[in-house]
């Protein structure tokens, strides 16, 4: 009954995090909820086993609709690759917990902004090409890999935030583009978390199953109502990682 219920999350997980990230809100709490005695090392690697895969897909369904810049995106794969596992590797050398009463102004701090910017990800209107384009989505691509490696919450949230802030990407190509540097870093960590043997592999599949069903719904939501709908889902998913980053920071 447990893994039933775990895979409902994962779906839903993979629905909300084909728009804009935050599926780990869903999932991780419960797995957490389900199997309170297991190590949280195997459950952050379990959900990364599932979250990848539906990542994959939703990434491959936004290249086929939207136009991805890849000479922009491939570099900063590399450096979100790099970012992750430079992050995973210093969390074993140094306590994120200073971030957990951080994050929650953060998070606020993004979502003010996105509430007074009415115009924010509207329109599709690159500040930036060729080079300049390229090392600032390599910068981005460093810092939040860097982040989703050390801590990780609201790790796709961030990405869409920085493409749409920083180079005037709407919500919509903001979030095709966050996929997949999202992917590259999932993969870094299910790849640490696989080496270090954190990863139930018998419950993967259908966590990941469930995850790619709920992927799939969600960008065709995306793609369907558009850069409109996308900001409206961002907003909410901020709202809650601000009460749930708040939460683990300040009450519990």
């Amino acid at each position: 009954m447990e893994w039933f219920l775990v895979s409902l999350a994962s779906a839903l997980a993979g629905f909300v995090d084909a728009i804009v990230g935050g599926g780990g809100l869903i999932l991780i709490p419960a797995m957490f909820a389900a199997f309170p005695t297991t190590a949280p090392a195997t459950l952050f690697g379990t959900n990364k086993s599932a979250a990848v895969w539906g990542t994959a897909i939703s990434a491959w369904q936004y290249s086929k609709r939207v136009q991805i810049t890849w000479a922009t995106l491939l570099p900063a794969i590399g450096t979100t690759l790099v970012g992750a596992f430079v992050g995973a590797w210093a969390v074993t050398m140094i306590s994120p917990d200073f971030l957990r009463k951080l994050l929650p102004f953060i998070l606020l701090g993004v979502l003010l902004y996105t509430l007074a910017k009415k115009e924010l990800g509207r329109d599709h209107a690159p500040r930036l090409a060729g080079k300049a384009e390229m090392l600032t989505a390599c910068a981005i691509g460093l810092l939040i890999g860097f982040y989703d490696g050390f801590f990780g919450p609201g790790t796709g949230s961030f990405f869409v935030f920085l493409f749409v802030r920083l180079l005037g990407y709407d919500f919509l190509n903001a979030s095709a583009s966050a996929k997949l540097l999202n992917l590259a870093s999932n993969a870094a960590a299910l790849l640490l978390f696989t080496l270090k043997g954190h990863v139930w592999w018998h419950y993967a599949v259908p966590l990941a199953v469930a995850n790619v069903l709920g992927s799939m719904l969600g960008t065709w939501m995306a793609l369907r109502h558009g850069t409109g709908f996308v900001r409206v889902i961002f907003i909410g998913v901020v709202s809650v990682l601000i009460l749930k980053t708040g939460y683990d920071g300040f009450l519990r």
